[in-house]
């Protein structure tokens, strides 16, 4: 499918500035109590932190939307694209900066093990204009653990976070489940989350069907105000992403941020 002409005019003008927030994710290395997470450091003091390029904001409240957000506003054209963040930190940067080239800015709930393992991604995602948010510690079903387990799967994450960036993250989803339970809800909020960010729109791409089903999956059920859960570490997301942004461009749907999105 070939973009319309007003997606290559707008490709066009981001592609030197992708380009370069590539380039800078690589120069930058992408290679447990009830305490809490407590509140983030000011956007001042995260900016002046060695090594974070941006401070992350903090999680913001939305009066007029649920504990647990599913979409976003139906009447304007906008969409969020939500990756899961674990896996090839090149696959993770191949979608970025295919995301970007688009004019599309997206979310990331990372996996704290991940962070662990490639903080350098954290500053990449941050850099690139996106949001960034917690998806639990290890990313193991959270709806099963005991309550201390589970705030501590909410509050490691966080605390990667927080010493990575200057922030516990923008948002919370829980691991291996749509949609939050109670308990969870308010673990989340305790930890300092005041929503929980399910989705409406499943691309099922972790199954790995294929980059045209990925594709269709998202295409068939996307509109005004969705929320389309997606996985960095899948070929099939990075191949299905560049028809997936054609697609949604075509349509006249604008892919923002989840904060975006909802303001």
């Amino acid at each position: 499918m070939n973009p319309s002409p007003r997606g290559v005019d707008r490709r066009s003008a981001l592609r030197a500035g992708a380009g370069a927030a590539v380039a800078g994710a690589f120069a930058a290395g992408c290679t447990d109590d009830e305490g809490g997470a407590g509140p983030p450091p000011t956007a001042s003091a995260a900016s002046a932190r060695p090594g974070t390029t941006r401070a992350a904001p903090a999680p913001r409240a939305f009066p007029q939307q649920p504990a647990q957000i599913a979409h976003g506003p139906r009447d304007r054209p906008k969409v969020a694209l939500t990756f899961h963040g674990q896996g090839d930190p090149k696959q993770a940067t191949a979608v970025l900066a295919e995301a970007e080239q688009a004019g599309a800015r997206v979310t990331v709930l990372a996996v704290g093990s991940w962070l662990d393992e490639h903080p350098g991604m954290a500053r990449r995602i941050l850099d690139g204009g996106h949001d960034l948010g917690n998806h639990t510690q290890r990313h193991i079903d959270i709806s099963a653990l005991a309550e201390r387990d589970a705030y501590a799967e909410i509050t490691g994450c966080a605390d990667r976070l927080r010493r990575i960036t200057g922030s516990i993250g923008t948002w919370f989803r829980p691991s291996r489940t749509q949609y939050a339970t109670p308990l969870v809800q308010r673990l989340a909020r305790r930890a300092g989350y005041p929503h929980v960010l399910s989705y409406d729109v499943d691309s099922l791409d972790f199954t790995s069907p294929g980059a045209s089903a990925v594709t269709r999956n998202v295409t068939g059920r996307i509109r005004n105000g969705s929320v389309v859960s997606l996985h960095f570490g899948y070929a099939d997301t990075v191949a299905a992403l560049p028809v997936l942004l054609a697609d949604l461009d075509r349509r006249g749907l604008r892919a923002v941020t989840t904060t975006e999105l909802l303001t």
